[in-house]
């Protein structure tokens, strides 16, 4: 956590009410999102119990397993998830756009223009909390593998073609969301927790109801009093007033409501399984509320400069999976081989990367916390000194003297990033502290006094075209306002890795051929199957 966080979960204690992280939204948001709010069996690792599920805050779907342990009505809920989700799913396959990308050419090996099908838009799923997430990711494994009666006649329990299709979309949007700054699948209390801090622990922050709490408190009420009312307080049957839907349930319920309710129905008693419907939409819908209720709060800020950047990287992972399923390709296997594992590794790296520098540059607060801790500094350009390269073509390479009160992690030849107003980077080096003698002390920005101010010398080495003369508005003039970065701003990724079949001995060789693929293989119990 850094210091600026820490403060701000400081004043939220002080003032009895969440204190904003951020003054800009750092996460799309759809104009049609579909909530999914999941509410599990206790004891039964995936067993779902309900469901509400829809685009329409006002009128949800309702979906109930009046008996969990009895498999066919758990996989009659399958089916209807499946026929609830699939349509938004398929809604944005069909509405393309053109975009150039550079290919290469199989025949001369160079990289030449070509036009490919950009998807316009593409869906996004909206879960209460982080397990949400994981039981989103579990439905999907438990689905993509179903056989149906055109592919085994003979098995037992065939699944409807729309089931293993729906687990293929859930395991992509899942593993999509492990990819920082992605939106096709997104957590509310992590949205509400990225840009708010309130005055309890992180694990508190995974309660819905809490968590808005501190946010929007009541009229009336401090943020921790409304938080532990929507924790604690029950009602005269004992039951909670705000049921988690974690998507776990509350032992109270299961015991006193659930549990007769249940036995109601196995003895077969008329309007047993009507009660439980109704209990199981009881328990969701103030969950679903909240939901909507956190999106509110979140449109009422106003979207970061490069959020359409990364959700553009979303439109294009919808599309490619769109390709592979219409393709006719296998599921997604059980286990990625070594050089995929490494590829997503890598991948996720790099866009936690971009995501912290993206973030720093739309944001004034969050560019705050990195300048707290020395990754950054703000300031007055306070001169100007032309100088050039050496070499047979110098190249101009002015010295900036920049006046700030800010006490960045200097040392002599550290590259430095500013972003222009075309959205280009400027580079440039740290030279040394105006008026330092050469010290160590005095290169790292060390030995001043609480109150004193710097003056880095930074020389400009790109930004300013390639010709004798700076381009105009690319160095900056005495008065004006600057914010040097130590971080990239658009970090690159690691080196190549090999394909599939070249994968060396030493991590496994390479994966089965196709004839051997996993998808055909059993698929046994892992970790993974429990949450």
């Amino acid at each position: 956590m850094s210091l600026i966080d820490t403060l701000a979960r400081m004043e939220a204690v002080a003032a009895g009410r969440a204190q904003p992280r951020c003054t800009v939204r750092h996460r799309h948001l759809s104009q049609r999102p579909l909530v999914l709010v999941p509410l599990t069996t206790a004891g039964e690792a995936g067993a779902p119990l309900g469901a509400l599920v829809g685009t329409d805050r006002e009128k949800p779907a309702l979906l109930a397993v009046p008996q969990p342990r009895d498999r066919e009505l758990r996989f009659a809920f399958l089916a209807e998830l499946a026929e609830a989700v699939l349509p938004y799913l398929d809604g944005f396959a069909d509405t393309v756009e053109w975009e150039e990308r550079k290919e290469t050419d199989p025949e001369t090996g160079k990289k030449v223009p070509v036009q490919v099908e950009l998807c316009a838009d593409a869906p996004q799923l909206i879960v209460p909390s982080g397990s949400g997430i994981e039981f989103v990711r579990l439905l999907g494994r438990s689905m993509r593998f179903r056989r149906t009666a055109e592919q085994e006649p003979e098995a037992p329990y065939p699944a409807p073609p729309h089931v293993p299709l729906l687990g293929r979309w859930l395991t992509h949007v899942g593993e999509r969301a492990r990819v920082p700054g992605s939106g096709l699948l997104l957590s509310m209390t992590d949205l509400l927790t990225r840009h708010w801090a309130t005055g309890q622990s992180a694990l508190e922050d995974q309660h819905l109801g809490a968590l808005l709490s501190w946010i929007d408190p009541p009229p009336g009420m401090s943020g921790r009093a409304a938080a532990e009312r929507a924790e604690c307080a029950r009602d005269a049957d004992g039951q909670l007033l705000c049921p988690p839907a974690g998507p776990a349930t509350d032992p109270a319920f299961d015991n006193r409501l659930l549990a007769p309710a249940m036995a109601r129905y196995d003895a077969g008693l008329p309007g047993a399984e009507d009660a439980l419907r109704a209990l199981v939409e009881g328990q969701l819908r103030p969950t679903w509320d909240a939901v909507w209720r956190g999106i509110d709060l979140l449109r009422a800020l106003p979207e970061g400069a490069r959020v359409a950047e990364r959700w553009k990287r979303d439109r294009w992972s919808y599309t490619a999976h769109r390709d592979r399923v219409r393709a006719g390709e296998p599921p997604q296997p059980r286990q990625d081989d070594a050089v995929t594992a490494a590829q997503k590794l890598s991948a996720r790296e790099t866009a936690q990367a971009r995501l912290d520098a993206q973030e720093a540059l739309d944001d004034p607060l969050v560019m705050a916390g990195r300048r707290l801790a020395g990754e950054a500094f703000w300031g007055t350009v306070t001169a100007v000194e032309m100088a050039f390269s050496e070499g047979k073509r110098p190249m101009p390479r002015p010295l900036v003297t920049v006046h700030t009160d800010d006490r960045p992690q200097l040392s002599e030849g550290v590259r430095l990033y500013r972003p222009l107003a075309d959205g280009r980077t400027q580079t440039a080096e740290f030279v040394a502290f105006e008026g330092a003698e050469g010290g160590e002390s005095r290169e790292r920005g060390e030995g001043r006094g609480h109150g004193e101010h710097s003056a880095p010398v930074v020389r400009l080495t790109g930004g300013m075209g390639r010709g004798k003369t700076p381009e105009p508005g690319s160095v900056p003039e005495p008065g004006d306002t600057v914010c040097w970065t130590l971080f990239e701003h658009s970090p690159r990724g690691g080196p190549e890795l090999p394909d599939p079949e070249d994968t060396p001995w030493t991590h496994g060789g390479p994966p089965p051929g196709a004839s051997e693929a996993p998808h055909d293989a059993p698929d046994p119990v892992t970790a993974e199957d429990y949450l």
